[in-house]
């Protein structure tokens, strides 16, 4: 019991003490409250996140009683001042003053200058949101008359600064021909010597005279005729020239049929159709294997091109070249056609394509005196031959024994003997050369042997307005260019002149060739799944910066039966070399300059990151005004570019009556790309 009684003794303290614990902690409680209550009640200054009540000045807004305030929010401190104070609490003589001090309004110092305006040249403001306010790139004042600057709304009240461009005027009818560079009556008159072809070449416009008008096109134009029926025929009303047919009817080269012109496929040399006279050529040397061993042809002279046309068919594309002579519309007529044809002439300058370029040189009749200057034209196209390639000569001195034109084929076997070229086969009307495949016969010579062979450092793929050199090519001691695969594995096979291409790389060539491939290929793939262009009418395709030529090759993979004019910007590495060895055709230019081809020339031109590189050395304006002068009615132009020129790029093209529109890349809406389409609207031109 005893145990019992002490355990509720000890259970009564213990219940005793909590209580007065409880007690103590009310009663602080209590004091506590009451400072709190104290010292806020408005005698004394408030502390700071501590509010009963709202501050009654009228121009503070009304806060919820939940979260407390400091009432110091719509004061001014002097922070200088509290600091004085705290260093001097021990001063009691200064006590008033600082008093008053604490009431008089403190003068803020003078605030900062803003930074200087940022002056942004992309699409992102700067907080990193997107906008379209940036700035456009510069544009020739001469021939943009009116630009201003408008303001426009996009529904969100954001301005957009924008380039407005006046619509280009119509040129006369009589230039509905013109190729600025060819046609420059001005510059043609004062030159000093014309005997050797000068007139045929290359003679820009001044600076301040470029073309500044819409090429019109012939009254009565149609849509042209689709590949392959354009081969054998195509209107009257879209090259209105008879006298072609008039001159060379008898020849079997072309005829006129109501509204059409009609061509049987012959030629001078081939009077019964060009398929046969392939058939002999493949005959007279199996070697030459058109489709496999030769993919890349060049027919010089040629007429209405009815050689490149049948070619086609074999797998060989042929580049047809002429001057605009006194057949002036020979070379209209092979792209009315949808035959590769440039304006071309071998006169004082190297011809625009690179060295090794050519399977198959062709000569037909073409009226070229190939001895003339001790042999400086065909040493052009030694240049262009490819090691092992052949050389094909069909014309009178070949087969007729007149002593005149006997003396002009021992002249030829003469010089092609210097050349160190073999004489495979003479049939008929045709003879037949093959070019060396390497340097040897060329050492070999005895010395003194003209023509020599070319300076060690001489750059034989070095064409942009270079004069003829009276001296042989020098073949690439690594065998580049004599080793290409058959076709068509060379289109996707990275070729040993690669290596060759003057280009700042950090990965290997081999590797940026097939990236390149793959890009395009994938590029492509979308064109034709979203933008359906295995339905459009594609036949004559320029693409204005080539590359390694992907862009091409991937058309041929999705085999969209067209082909592909590639050019190689001057600005840029020359591949042409690269694009010839896989089986394609292009040729070198400076965009700063017009084009030598016809007008309404191309069906589609494609314009991948150019323009944004050539803005900082041409006029944009005169290359889309040079643009529409190549560009077919109803055909497109595709330009692939950065958006920092595509405001620009949007006014001019509807300056020129394109019909435009922006579509993003297949990187989505954020990527700095996009993709301009213009087309080209045919009633907008009769």
């Amino acid at each position: 019991m005893k145990g019992i009684n002490n355990g509720g003794a000890a259970s009564d303290l213990l219940k005793s003490a909590t209580l007065i614990k409880f007690f103590g902690f009310l009663l602080i409680s209590v004091v506590f409250f009451y400072l709190g209550k104290h010292f806020s009640d408005g005698s004394v200054q408030q502390l700071v996140f501590f509010s009963s009540n709202q501050n009654p000045e009228p121009k503070t807004p009304s806060y919820s009683s939940t979260v407390g305030l400091s009432p110091n929010i719509n004061n001014t401190i002097d922070v200088s001042s509290i600091i004085n104070d705290t260093e001097s609490s021990q001063d009691p003589i200064n006590q008033q003053q600082r008093e008053q001090e604490r009431n008089v309004s403190v003068v803020s110092l003078p605030p900062p200058p803003p930074p200087p305006a940022l002056q942004r040249m992309g699409v992102l403001d700067e907080n990193g949101r997107m906008t379209d306010d940036f700035e456009v790139g510069e544009y020739d004042p001469e021939l943009v008359e009116n630009v201003t600057n408008v303001n426009e709304s996009d529904g969100k009240g954001d301005n957009v600064a924008r380039v407005r461009v006046k619509k280009f005027p119509m040129c006369p009818a009589s230039m509905g021909e013109y190729i600025p560079c060819l046609d420059n009556k001005e510059a043609i008159k004062k030159l000093t010597s014309k005997e050797k072809g000068e007139k045929f070449e290359r003679h820009c416009p001044e600076k301040g005279k470029e073309l500044n008008c819409l090429i019109p096109t012939p009254k009565g134009y149609k849509i042209p005729i689709p590949w392959p029926r354009s081969r054998d025929e195509v209107w009257f009303s879209n090259v209105p020239h008879a006298r072609l047919a008039e001159d060379k009817g008898g020849q079997n080269w072309i005829t006129i049929e109501k509204d059409k012109f009609k061509f049987p496929g012959g030629g001078t040399q081939f009077i019964h159709g060009a398929a046969q006279y392939l058939d002999q050529i493949e005959k007279m040397v199996p070697e030459i294997a058109f489709g496999r061993h030769t993919r890349v042809a060049l027919d010089v002279g040629c007429g209405v091109a009815s050689f490149g046309a049948y070619l086609l068919s074999r797998n060989v594309i042929t580049l047809s070249v002429a001057p605009k002579d006194v057949h002036e519309n020979q070379i209209q007529f092979a792209l009315e056609r949808g035959v590769p044809a440039m304006v071309a002439a071998f006169a004082t300058r190297r011809l625009l394509y690179p060295s090794q370029a050519f399977d198959l040189i062709h000569c037909s009749r073409c009226r070229i005196n190939w001895t003339r200057d001790d042999g400086i034209l065909l040493l052009e196209v030694n240049r262009m031959l490819r090691a092992g390639g052949y050389f094909a000569w069909a014309a009178q001195p070949v087969y007729k024994h007149e002593a005149a034109l006997e003396e002009q084929w021992e002249e030829m076997v003469n010089l092609t003997n210097r050349l160190c070229w073999t004489l495979v086969k003479k049939e008929g009307y045709v003879a037949i050369w093959q070019k060396p495949l390497n340097n040897s016969c060329y050492f070999s010579r005895e010395e003194g042997v003209l023509p020599p062979l070319c300076e060690p450092d001489d750059d034989p793929d070095n064409v942009w307005y270079v004069d003829l050199k009276p001296c042989i090519t020098r073949l690439p001691e690594e065998g580049y260019g004599s080793n290409v695969t058959a076709w068509p594995e060379r289109l996707q096979n990275p070729p040993d002149r690669l290596q060759s291409i003057q280009i700042d790389a950090y990965i290997s060539r081999k590797e940026l060739f097939r990236a390149e491939s793959r890009y395009w290929k994938e590029i492509i793939n979308g064109y034709v799944r979203v933008l359906h262009w295995d339905k459009f009418k594609l036949r004559n395709v320029l693409d204005m910066r080539a590359g390694f030529g992907g862009f091409a090759a991937a058309l041929i993979e999705h085999h969209l039966d067209c082909w592909v004019l590639n050019v190689v910007p001057v600005s840029g590495p020359n591949t042409l070399p690269v694009i010839y060895d896989r089986g394609l055709i292009g040729v070198m230019h400076d965009w700063c300059e017009p084009f030598d081809t016809y007008p309404r020339t191309y069906d589609l031109i494609h314009a991948a990151g150019l323009l944004s590189i050539e803005r900082k050395r041409c006029n944009i304006t005169t290359i889309m005004i040079e643009m529409d002068r190549m560009l077919r009615p109803g055909g497109r132009v595709y330009i692939r570019d950065t958006l920092a020129v595509m405001d620009e790029l949007q006014e001019v093209g509807k300056a020129v009556g394109w019909h435009v529109y922006l579509r993003d890349t297949s990187e989505g809406p954020h990527a700095s790309y996009r993709i301009l389409v213009c087309d080209k609207r045919l009633h907008t031109r009769n």
